[in-house]
């Protein structure tokens, strides 16, 4: 799971999907290709968009709802969490004995 998480983050266009999904959860295709394009000057096709967004789902960072017709995305940390966990233990002066 690792290797799906860094193989999302590689890429910048997803990290930029990423912080928008941060700063507003719960986006359709349209909102998230519309914020893409006016605020980061990111002329990409929905389909484009739609695949990165696969990516991300795949890696587990971003979790989607279906409420009627429309989709909605949201930011999911627990992945990120879970990777700086494996490499972060407690710190060793917090430990009494």
């Amino acid at each position: 799971m690792a290797d799906d998480i860094f193989k999302a983050l590689a890429d910048p266009t997803r990290r930029t999907i990423l912080d928008e999904l941060a700063e507003s959860p719960g986006q359709t295709l349209f909102e998230i290709c519309s914020r893409l394009a006016m605020k980061h000057r990111l002329g990409m096709s929905r389909q484009a968009v739609s695949q990165h967004l696969a990516v991300l789902e795949a890696a587990g960072l971003v979790e989607t709802r279906r409420e009627g017709r429309y989709k909605f995305h949201d930011l999911n940390p627990a992945p990120l969490r879970h990777l700086t966990e494996r490499w972060t233990g407690p710190n060793p002066t917090e430990h009494t004995p």
